[in-house]
Formats: C-alpha cells, sequence, structure tokens
C-alpha cells in the first residue's frame, strides 16, 4: 500500500470491508478493519508492497482477506486484536478519567451556574427565585442526594442559610461574574462539608451513601477478580508454552499439535495477562489512594468534633477550612467509586476475549495434551538462570547492564514488554526474560533474555534478531502492540485517521525541531547586603547603634510661627572688584626710510648714486 494511496481509497476500503461484515451478520468498527487491514499488509504472506498503489484487483483481494479473517471467530489472533482496540479505545489512565468526569459535571452544572450569574433580580420575589437555584446548584454539585427528595431539598437549604443568609443576596448580585463562580464553588464545599459533619452527629444526611464503607469492600473484591484473572493467564500461559516448546523438540509432537493454533492462543493470553496487571497496578493505587484518604477524612472529623464541641457561636476562620477539607476528601472518595467502576467494567468487558481459550482447549483436552511434558512458571524460568550472567570480556563492542554497575536498574525500558529478544524472533515463543543473567545496550535500547545461551547468540548479530522479530511481528499483527513494536511500524500510518487519529494502535509519532534556552538565574538573587563577617565590623555598627540610643531629636514651635508657611530670603553675594595703582607707557621711534637713486648707471660712463634719507624726526612722531 503506498504511502500516495488517498485516503477516500483507504476509507471506502474500509467501508466495503464494514459492510460485506454486516451483512454476513458480523458488526465490526472502523478502527478494528483499519487495524486489520494493516495487518493483512503487512502480512508478507499475503504479498502486498507497500510501495505500490493498489490496483483494483489488489482492493478486491485485500477486502476478501480481512472479510475472511474479520469473519473468522475460532481465530484467537482475531480476539487478540480484538481486545487491543477494545483497551485502547476505551482505556483511561487515572488522572485523563477524573479530567474527563470533571468535565462532564461542570458541563451539567453550567446552564444552572450561568442562570444565576447572568441573573439581576430586583424585587424580593426574584432574589428567592436566585437563591432556589443556588440550593439546586449545591446539590447538584456534590452529588449528595436526589434533587427531588423534599427532605433533601430542606437539609440543603438549612445548611446554605448557615453560611449564606438571604440578606447577603444583595452583595452576592454585585459581585462580578467569575467572583461570583467563586463563590458558589465555595459555599457549595462548605455546605457539602456541613451535611457531611451532621450525618456523623446522626442530625441529617440520610440520603448519603456511606462510601468509606462501601470502598472498604468493593476495592479486595476487585483486586480479587484481576487476581483471579491473572493466576488464570499465568497458568495457560506457561502451559502453551510448555507445549510449544514441546513441539520444536519433538517433530510428533509438531505433527499433533500443528493444527492447535498455539502460537495464537499463548499470544492472546499474554496480552490479556499484560491488560490485567495495567488494571490491578491501578487497583492498587486506589487502595493505596483511599486509605490515605480514610485516615485524613478521620482525623478532620474529629478535629472539627473537637473544635464545634457544644460551642454556641465559634468563629468561621476555624470551622470553614474544615468544612472545606472534609468535602474535598469526599469529593476523593466519589472519584475511588469512579474509578473502581471504570476498571470492573474493563475487566468484565476485556474476559469476552479470552473465552475463545475454552473453545479452543477444554480442560480435558489440555489435560491430554500435557501428558508427559514438563510445565515451567515463569518464576521457575527465572529461578533456574539466576545463577548464571554474561561474561563482559567476552564482548568487546557490547555494553552489558547489571544491577551492581547501574543506576535505577528495576527501571531501565526494556523492549518487547521484557520478553526474551531471542525466543520472539526464532521461536515464536513470548517467554520471560531475566535481567539478572545481564541487559544488552544495543543502540540506546535495552534487551533481556531468558538464558545465557540466548544472550550470547542475540549479542553476536542482534540487528538480525532485531529484524526477526520484526518479521514475526508482520505474520501476527497482535505482536505490533504486545511486543510495543509501533515505532517499527510508523511508515504505514495512513489509513483512518478520520475516525479517531488520538486513538490509533499505531500512530505515527509527531518530530519537531525545537530548542530550549535556560537562563543563567531563574531564581532572584538572595544575597545579603547587611551581611557582615567581620567580627570588628559587627562590633563598631553595635557601638554605634548604642551611641544613638542616647541621641535625642527635639523640635519645637513658637507662638510666631504657628500655622505660618515657610519663607525664604535671598541676597547677592559681594562681586570680585580689582585696582590698578600705576599705567602702563610706550614710545615708538620712526622707522628709518633710506632710498638710493642712479644704482642702474646712466649714459656717462661713471655711476653716481645719490643717497636720500626721507626718515621722520623723532619729534614728529
Amino acid at each position: 500500500m503506498s504511502y500516495d494511496q488517498t485516503p477516500s481509497v483507504i476509507k471506502k476500503i474500509i467501508r466495503e470491508i464494514g459492510q460485506e461484515c454486516a451483512a454476513q451478520g458480523q458488526t465490526v468498527s472502523e478502527t478494528l478493519v483499519a487495524f486489520m487491514v494493516k495487518a493483512i499488509v503487512l502480512d508478507p504472506r499475503n504479498d502486498f508492497n507497500v510501495d505500490q498503489t493498489l490496483t483494483k484487483t489488489d482492493m478486491q483481494n485485500l477486502i476478501q482477506l480481512c472479510v475472511t479473517r474479520l469473519l473468522d471467530t475460532t481465530n484467537p489472533s482475531l480476539s487478540t486484536i480484538k481486545m487491543q482496540v477494545y483497551f485502547d479505545m476505551n482505556y483511561a489512565n487515572r488522572a485523563e478519567l477524573l479530567s474527563e468526569q470533571q468535565r462532564v459535571l461542570e458541563g451539567r452544572l453550567a446552564p444552572v451556574v450561568r442562570d444565576i450569574t447572568d441573573s439581576c433580580p430586583r424585587v424580593q420575589e426574584e432574589m428567592e427565585k436566585v437563591y432556589r437555584k443556588i440550593v439546586s446548584y449545591m446539590l447538584l454539585s456534590s452529588g449528595l442526594g436526589s434533587p427531588t427528595d423534599i427532605e433533601v431539598v430542606r437539609e440543603v437549604t438549612a445548611a446554605l442559610q448557615s453560611v449564606f443568609p438571604q440578606t447577603e443576596m444583595t452583595t452576592f448580585i454585585s459581585l462580578s461574574k467569575k467572583n461570583k463562580e467563586q463563590q458558589l464553588k465555595y459555599l457549595a464545599m462548605l455546605v457539602t462539608g456541613i451535611r457531611l459533619y451532621n450525618k456523623e452527629c446522626r442530625k441529617g444526611g440520610s440520603s448519603i451513601d456511606d462510601l468509606p464503607a462501601i470502598l472498604n469492600e468493593a476495592i479486595p473484591s476487585a483486586t480479587r477478580t484481576v487476581d483471579e484473572g491473572l493466576n488464570t493467564c499465568h497458568t495457560l500461559a506457561h502451559q502453551y508454552t510448555a507445549l510449544l516448546e514441546s513441539m520444536q523438540e519433538d517433530q510428533q509432537r509438531y505433527t499433533q499439535l500443528s493444527s492447535f493454533k498455539l502460537k495464537e492462543a499463548l499470544f492472546n493470553v499474554r496480552q490479556y495477562e499484560a491488560f490485567l496487571c495495567i488494571l490491578l497496578s491501578d487497583a492498587i493505587t486506589s487502595a493505596q489512594e483511599f486509605e490515605k484518604m480514610n485516615v485524613q477524612f478521620a482525623a478532620t472529623m474529629e478535629q472539627l468534633k473537637t473544635t464545634v464541641q457544644n460551642r454556641v457561636s465559634i468563629d468561621t476562620k476555624e470551622v470553614f477550612p474544615l468544612f472545606v477539607a472534609l468535602s474535598n476528601l469526599w469529593t476523593g472518595f466519589q472519584d475511588e467509586i469512579l474509578l473502581l467502576s471504570f476498571l470492573t467494567n474493563m475487566t468484565n468487558s476485556l474476559q469476552q476475549f479470552s473465552e475463545i481459550q475454552s473453545q479452543l482447549f477444554p480442560e480435558e483436552v489440555l489435560t491430554s495434551l500435557l501428558e508427559g511434558v514438563t510445565v515451567k512458571s515463569d518464576e521457575e524460568r527465572i529461578r533456574e538462570t539466576m545463577g548464571t550472567r554474561v561474561n563482559v570480556s567476552d564482548f568487546k563492542n557490547q555494553e552489558w547492564l547489571f544491577p551492581e554497575t547501574t543506576d535505577n536498574f528495576d527501571q531501565l525500558l526494556i523492549q518487547y514488554h521484557s520478553f526474551c529478544a531471542h525466543a520472539i524472533g526464532v521461536k515464536g515463543l513470548a517467554l520471560p526474560g531475566n535481567p539478572a543473567i545481564g541487559i544488552l545496550k544495543h543502540r540506546e535500547k535495552c534487551y533481556v533474555f531468558s538464558s545465557k545461551e540466548a544472550a550470547y547468540i542475540f549479542a553476536q548479530d542482534p540487528d538480525k534478531f532485531i529484524q526477526l522479530n520484526v518479521e514475526k511481528a508482520k505474520e501476527h499483527a497482535e505482536l505490533i502492540q504486545l511486543l510495543e513494536l509501533r515505532h517499527q511500524f510508523e511508515y504505514l500510518a495512513p489509513y483512518a485517521q478520520a475516525r479517531n487519529a488520538d486513538k490509533c494502535l499505531m500512530k505515527p509519532t509527531t518530530k519537531c525541531d525545537s530548542s530550549t534556552q535556560t537562563d543563567t538565574h531563574i531564581l532572584p538573587p538572595t544575597i545579603v547586603t547587611s551581611y557582615e563577617w567581620n567580627e570588628w565590623e559587627l562590633r563598631r555598627k553595635a557601638i554605634k547603634l548604642a551611641n544613638l540610643r542616647r541621641k535625642l531629636t527635639r523640635a519645637m514651635q513658637t507662638d510666631l510661627s504657628h500655622m505660618r508657611r515657610e519663607n525664604s530670603t535671598q541676597v547677592y553675594l559681594p562681586k570680585d572688584v580689582s585696582t590698578q595703582t600705576k599705567r602702563d607707557n610706550s614710545s615708538n621711534v620712526p622707522r628709518p626710510q633710506i632710498f638710493l637713486e642712479g644704482l642702474r648707471g646712466g649714459s656717462s660712463p661713471t655711476t653716481r648714486m645719490v643717497t636720500v634719507d626721507l626718515t621722520r624726526a623723532v619729534d614728529e612722531t
């Protein structure tokens, strides 16, 4: 299937497959069909070239193959893919689930909040109507009791009047829209806290369920259900693994068991086991959170009882924070109820995808197949290899990680969901890896192995065995998610992103160039300029302060200056003056002016020169 294959063609293929399956009585989702299209194209046995555009014949073959696979309800591979699609489309972690619940609750309350914040009552009757809407908001936001129960409405009204009487409606109406919304939320928490306290004192709250008691029973029950499912998965996985190993060791056994689709059944069990482990982890987290909140709730309630006792008047600064704390903790209980219900539904829904195990391998059939076969559990396999480890000196260009030489060894991200990297591609088995043997770090990725021999073989040419694992995933598409190989198939992304791009099982990773810059000083400087390390300087300052204590500043005012403005005067400073006692005189001598006549000669041979003196007399100057 070429990259250039238009989305409209892919949508058309998916739609035709869905219609064909529906015509034969099998309803399938678009996401499941899209995944199956990828699985068929990936499988090299179907001869589809991902670099070429599909012809009309290719499309017909693809549609026929997909319909055949989707209608083969006896194939564990189809059940595994359905399980993966269902989990991927429906599972949400704690943060996502609670965020979605909060968004839904705010959406339901939005019309009520809008009616309250946008109203501008003028007369008493209109104010009473708005007050009743506030009571409805208090009841709906807390989820404690039915809005149609008169006794519950009266209880909420009484609790609200104790902290927000109708006489304060005028002040409430004058607030801005944002402040009104904040006030409503705060009042809702106060009213919820008061009702919970009254329930504890047996003065009301009959409609409030005892959530701590419900959770005390529900959490262990849910955990026990998941544990039972995990135990069943472990047993089946160990038995299927033992049968597959016996097939590889004995040709007669291979002939006997080759028609049972044991590999597909093993992958189905391992995937079911992985999903149950996620749900069990969430259940354990819920149990821990509930235990912590239950202790806090009991302590807060006891503190509130001690504060209130039989006092007639109590400072709101003392009790209001306690009421708010009770409300928040009760909201936490409600969240845990929601999470537990979600986990229970997910567990029950996933169970349908493992029912094919009992259909393919009834207990009596499985028992007969296991005769003479040694079944080892995952723990036994790991214990058998605990005493062996890789000798680092045997590998010059490979990096091996061990617990004693690696920080956060238990938190390393292991490839292939911590299954043996050698057994997947060579044997087609999902064997648990033993990190104690040594973790191979190749191209910044970590791999574990089920035995020392497998580690040595894999380390000789890691890229070869990694490619074998990819080819095995192409033949069994359910391995793409089980072994977390989505990044290996990013190039095959363009299919039904039209349906739900965020939920695609093999969605491409978005990449972009980015840069960050760290400020030289993120926090403001904390240098104390008044700090002195010199003892003598400290003594000097101390003496100065001691002297200042004996200094007084005095001021006085006279009758003449009382209530007068301040005056100021300005004078001219004396200017600089200089005198001279005698006069400077000078005289000038006339400049001589003497001329000579006859220097050029004349007609006579004898030169006659005459001197003419034109200098002025001294007395004439």
